[in-house]
């Protein structure tokens, strides 16, 4: 079976003059990057990468890393996906860096809508204050709202050749559900709205959408019981959504971090096992290479994955390739390609330089011209 591995793109490594409230600089957040110093003894921060603070925007930059991705086996970018205020944020690194690079031929892309608010948090300076959580733009939109930035991407991404898709169908990411919800106003109104979304494409010569949700703890990050009691588990508001399968985003939204690699790996192939029993529709193995947001702050996070070298890496890569090929998947997604300030990142680094590719390829192997 032919695998799909896919990696997410945290696009923030390029100047977005809206950015620039939480970067002034104008560098995106590699100003949050390149000022990660050591918290505690040994503490192995900052992570750098060996190509520099690169613009991402650049398709140039885009074309040299889609060599490195594709040569090592990822085949697809996931890109977070932004609109905030009615328009959209940090598209610059997928629409001038990836989508003109003269080599985008060899990878495929598709949308994960990031729809939670955005805070405070991305400021470094602000980070560690009681301002933090400051809420600076929504993410949840109305019915209007919604088909508006639906129709925009059925025009701009869904039909592009690129595209990523599952059974002919793109597929197009949800990150909080929750938050679709709440701005949509009720369960059968983002029913609605998604079955909207659906014609539109197929008015666009679609097939229909592939719905794909972002999968976090239990069903705490489920608003169950918001249909007059009648939904009372996560799996029946899913399906009675209508979503077509599930993934992860990162280890940490449902396991303890604070670990060794190895011993989280054990949760994980559980989780993997009880949502493949427990749901209706696929799962998609996910597999995340670490966790440390310490550089997005000043004072010292708890919370840090240890030993999670390229070798352990591997071990989680085959037990996903293992578990996605019992049940007939075809994917594979990986956080992340370049999440630095969460020291999760497939690019290559000041610590293990290619490693986590070169993990990559030898669970995968490599992409074709």
């Amino acid at each position: 079976m032919t695998m799909d591995v896919a990696a997410y793109i945290w696009p923030s490594y390029h100047n977005d003059p809206r950015s620039r409230i939480f970067w002034p600089q104008g560098m995106g957040e590699w100003q949050s990057v390149l000022s990660a110093t050591p918290k505690f003894e040994g503490h192995q921060e900052p992570r750098l990468p060996v190509w520099g603070p690169v613009n991402e925007a650049d398709p140039y930059v885009m074309s040299m890393e889609i060599a490195a991705a594709a040569d090592h086996g990822v085949n697809t970018f996931i890109y977070d996906w932004y609109w905030y205020d009615r328009r959209p944020f940090l598209e610059g690194c997928l629409n001038e860096g990836f989508l003109k690079a003269p080599n985008n031929h060899r990878m495929k892309f598709y949308l994960m809508w990031a729809n939670h608010d955005a805070t405070a948090l991305w400021s470094k300076e602000v980070s560690s204050t009681e301002a933090g959580d400051t809420v600076v733009w929504r993410g949840d939109v109305d019915h209007d709202e919604f088909i508006r930035v639906m129709r925009r991407l059925t025009e701009k991404y869904f039909t592009h050749p690129l595209y990523y898709r599952l059974d002919d169908k793109p597929v197009f990411m949800i990150y909080d559900l929750g938050n679709l919800i709440k701005g949509l106003g009720s369960l059968e109104a983002t029913r609605d709205a998604m079955n909207e979304a659906r014609e539109i494409a197929k008015e666009a010569g679609l097939p229909g959408l592939h719905f794909q949700l972002v999968y976090w703890s239990g069903d705490q990050s489920f608003p169950t019981g918001v249909d007059g009691g009648n939904i009372r588990t996560s799996n029946e508001l899913v399906t009675s959504l209508g979503f077509d399968s599930l993934t992860h985003y990162q280890f940490v939204h449902f396991t303890n971090p604070d670990r060794e690699y190895v011993e989280i790996l054990a949760d994980v192939t559980r989780e993997w096992e009880r949502l493949e029993k427990e749901y209706s529709v696929p799962y998609f193995p996910h597999v995340s290479i670490g966790w440390d947001n310490n550089p997005r702050f000043h004072s010292f996070r708890p919370g840090i994955v240890k030993n999670n070298t390229p070798d352990a890496f591997y071990e989680a890569l085959t037990l996903a390739r293992e578990f996605a090929e019992k049940h007939g998947r075809n994917l594979v997604t990986i956080n992340s390609w370049n999440e630095w300030t969460e020291t999760s990142s497939l690019q290559p680094d000041n610590l293990y330089g290619y490693g986590y590719l070169e993990a990559v390829k030898k669970a995968f192997g490599s992409t074709a011209e």
